[in-house]
């Protein structure tokens, strides 16, 4: 079922653009997209299959979406991409609330 609606694959992309990640939540797209902009990466995001479509009637895509980024800066975004899903939360000194026992 997959094949009829193109979500077999990623989304096609410029030959100088790289596959980063592939996502289904607006909220991590919006985060990744954040992150990259932030380190002054360029990006390109494409919906998958029919999801263009789906998003325009329905404000949102169950197909998810690919994020693209340059094939010379794929290294540092899948750092950057790393550190976002693996690290830690750093939290200001005014955030840590210690637990009386």
């Amino acid at each position: 079922m997959d094949q009829i609606f193109g979500l077999d694959h990623p989304a096609k992309a410029d030959k100088d653009a790289t596959l980063l990640t592939t996502t289904h939540d607006d909220v991590e797209k919006s985060i990744i997209c954040g992150i990259l902009e932030e380190e002054k990466i360029p990006f390109l995001v494409k919906d998958r299959g029919a999801g263009e479509a789906v998003r325009v009637v329905t404000g949102y895509s169950m197909y998810g979406c690919d994020i693209y980024v340059p094939t010379a800066l794929l290294e540092k975004a899948n750092a950057l991409l790393d550190d976002y899903r693996n690290g830690e939360p750093i939290l200001d000194d005014d955030e840590i609330v210690e637990e009386d026992d």
